[in-house]
Order: structure tokens, then C-alpha cells, then sequence
């Protein structure tokens, strides 16, 4: 993928009147063992950033077509709740002026436990925010400490009360299972004290061991292991029957929401809606290409301070589409529709799709109703599997 200098991206040809936007905010106090995305401790380019954003959005505001509203917002990151009022009121202030914000649009940030108070959660109400993802991951503080999280257990649940208090009704909590020498029971736990606390939305990850980590270090010397199939199978299991019990709707692979709280802007990804991210190593999508920022905070800011969005940008042909739509559309409860794929990809694509799925759909780990093809709950524990078997090679 070649490497370029965009003052701005291509403009797309596709007519759609919704999107979404997303902004990276890169920064954290300390960096937890397990985590993969680009983020820095560099805090003292806090102010910097925050007014490269601003100037990007004033760059980029031919990426979307004129006619396109923006139906979500996501400040995620990182730790964007390390950004002050101030910062994310300047932030929210130009993309008001820059971007024609739905007036029902969802806008989330998300959060750590411990930088949740009164005073910061009357701010984010005050900016428009209207709901908030917090990572609690685990409610054991002995895990926390171990994935070297800066909350403990108790701040969660102070901090879902304090969002409360303030007016912020949509609530999301991330949930983390598969630690080393974590038992069913304990797993159970921090499901159950989830559920006591009625969050709006709980996605759940399994705990991955990713390289350049060092959680991925320590299971090359041999301190950790991995969580066996078995118990991860009765771990995932056990999540998804007791979410349902409690009234959540398992909508996508690790979300679950309870009636009329799915996530918005995660719901526009699996469903190919256009969105623009912006700030370092954000990835933004026009239906025709893909571009990606550098990820390199220093880099972006004296990019973007003379006008020039440093960025990678790949051209999308057919069966790159076609392949997206199937990795999204089947992580989602309603899986991919075969009217849709005949649509936008002919009718080739659709008897591609539905003769790679006959074998799937025999050992049930497909279900086919009518116009839709989606994961069966056996075929959700290999959907990687299934997803590859029924994706098009380019010729």
C-alpha cells in the first residue's frame, strides 16, 4: 500500500445521507500490557493535538459528500477522557462548525473509571455527549493490577453512578475474559456484578495476546499461558446466556445491548455507512477507499500544521468490497442479506456466496431464513473460519 500526502481525499461517488466520524485521542497516563492500538504518554502535546484535530476537520471536509449528515460521533482512543473540558470543548466547537451534526446524533467518549467525576461528567452532558463506553474490563482489582489498569473495582461502579447523576443515560461497559488461571466461577462474577450495575450496552473480548506487547512477551517466557478452548468455549457460552437472561440482545459477535441501545457508530461499520476518523492512526472509509493516518503523533501534528493530511490511502476494487461486507454483515445478528449482495456485486457474487455456505449451512454453523445467511450460535465460536471460506479471491 503505497504511502500518501493528501491535502484531501477523493471524494465519493456513492450518494449517502448519513455518516459518521470518529476521532482517535491518543493519549494515556500509563499503558495497560495487552493493548495493541496506537497510543502515547506524551500529555504534554495534549493542547497541540487537540487544535491539529481542529484544523484537520476544516482539511477533510470534502471527504464526505455535502449532503451526508453525521448520525455519530466516537472519541475514542487511547484514553480520550485524559483530555480536559477545555480541550474537548474546543474539539466539539469546531466540528459543530465544520460537520452538519444530526440534532439525534449519538455521541459517545470513552472513559476510564477513575477520570469520571461530578464536575468532568456535567461537562461532557453540557458538550452534547450522550453516551459514554468505559472500560472496566474485570472487577477483581487483583486482574486490574495484572493488566496494569489504573481504576479499581469500586471506581467503576462510583463512576457509572456519577454519569448517572449528571443525565447520561446510555451507559457501556467493556468486559475482558480469558485472564491466565481465571476460573468459570470468577468469570461469572464480573458478569453478574456487570449486570447489577444495568449498563445500556456490555461488549466482552477475550483477552488477546498480541505481538509487540508485553503481554505477548511474557507468554513468549513462559509466565503466562493462554486460556484452554474448552474453558474459553464455556467462558463465551456462559456470557452470552446470561446477558440474554438479563434482557440484552446479543446483536454482534462480542455486543450486547438491551432493547434500543445498540451502538450506533459500531452498527455503521458492519453495515458499510461511510465515516471519516480523524487524529493520528485514525482509518476512515468512502465506500471506494480506505485511508489510514500515520501513527506517529509528532509526525501528524507538523503534517497537518502545514495543511497536508499525512495519510495511506488504498483504492477499494470489487471483491475487496465484497469481502468487507461479509467480515462485517456476518459478525451482526442478522448476518448478510443476499438481495443486498446481488445488488451491489451481481449475481455472480450471490451464487459465489451462497455455494462457498452450503457446507456450513450443513453442519449448522450457518442458518439461511429467507433473504439472509448468518452465524449460528455453534458457528459464532469459528466465525473467522466461516468468514474466510466464504470470501472471493481477486483474480
Amino acid at each position: 500500500m503505497a504511502k500518501t500526502l493528501c491535502v484531501s481525499a477523493i471524494i465519493s461517488i456513492f450518494a449517502f445521507d448519513m455518516a459518521g466520524i470518529y476521532i482517535h485521542i491518543p493519549f494515556c497516563k500509563t499503558r495497560c500490557i495487552y493493548c495493541g492500538f496506537y497510543s502515547t504518554t506524551l500529555s504534554q502535546l495534549c493542547d497541540e493535538y487537540a487544535d491539529a484535530l481542529c484544523c484537520e476537520m476544516r482539511l477533510r471536509r470534502s471527504y464526505l459528500s455535502p449532503s451526508e449528515h453525521i448520525e455519530t460521533v466516537y472519541l475514542g482512543g487511547g484514553t480520550p477522557s485524559q483530555l480536559s473540558s477545555t480541550q474537548l470543548r474546543t474539539i466539539f466547537g469546531h466540528l459543530r462548525e465544520e460537520y452538519d451534526i444530526a440534532d439525534n446524533a449519538e455521541i459517545t467518549i470513552e472513559c476510564n473509571p477513575d477520570d469520571i467525576n461530578t464536575e468532568y461528567a456535567e461537562a461532557l452532558k453540557k458538550l452534547g455527549v450522550n453516551r459514554v463506553s468505559m472500560g472496566a474490563q474485570t472487577f477483581s482489582d487483583e486482574r486490574l493490577r495484572f493488566i496494569r489498569r489504573r481504576h479499581t473495582a469500586e471506581q467503576v461502579d462510583k463512576a457509572v453512578a456519577t454519569l448517572r447523576s449528571a443525565g447520561i443515560g446510555n451507559v457501556s461497559i467493556d468486559l475482558m475474559f480469558g485472564f491466565p488461571d481465571e476460573t468459570l466461577d470468577q468469570w461469572r462474577a464480573d458478569i453478574l456484578h456487570a449486570i447489577a450495575l444495568q449498563p445500556e450496552h456490555i461488549s466482552a473480548y477475550s483477552l488477546m495476546f498480541e505481538e509487540g506487547t508485553p503481554l505477548y512477551k511474557m507468554l513468549e517466557d513462559g509466565k503466562v499461558s493462554e486460556t484452554d478452548e474448552e474453558l474459553y468455549l464455556a467462558m463465551y457460552n456462559e456470557l452470552i446466556d446470561r446477558l440474554q437472561d438479563a434482557g440484552y440482545e446479543h446483536y454482534e459477535i462480542s455486543n450486547f445491548a438491551l432493547p434500543g441501545y445498540r451502538s450506533r457508530h459500531n452498527s455503521s461499520y458492519w453495515q458499510g455507512i461511510p465515516y471519516i476518523g480523524l487524529g493520528a492512526a485514525a482509518h476512515s472509509f468512502n465506500i471506494e477507499s480506505r485511508q489510514c493516518n500515520v501513527s506517529d503523533i509528532r509526525e501528524y501534528i507538523k503534517s497537518i500544521n502545514n495543511s497536508v493530511v499525512p495519510c495511506e490511502v488504498e483504492h477499494l476494487d470489487t471483491p475487496t468490497r465484497y469481502n468487507d461486507m461479509v467480515t462485517t454483515a456476518l459478525r451482526t445478528c442478522e448476518g448478510i442479506s443476499l438481495s443486498e449482495v446481488e445488488h451491489r456485486f451481481g449475481a455472480s457474487y450471490r451464487e459465489h456466496l451462497l455455494s462457498c455456505a452450503r457446507k456450513h449451512l450443513s453442519a449448522g454453523m450457518l442458518m439461511q431464513s429467507e433473504n439472509r445467511i448468518r452465524l449460528s450460535r455453534k458457528g459464532l465460536f469459528i466465525s473467522d473460519g466461516v468468514m474466510s471460506d466464504l470470501m472471493k479471491i481477486a483474480q
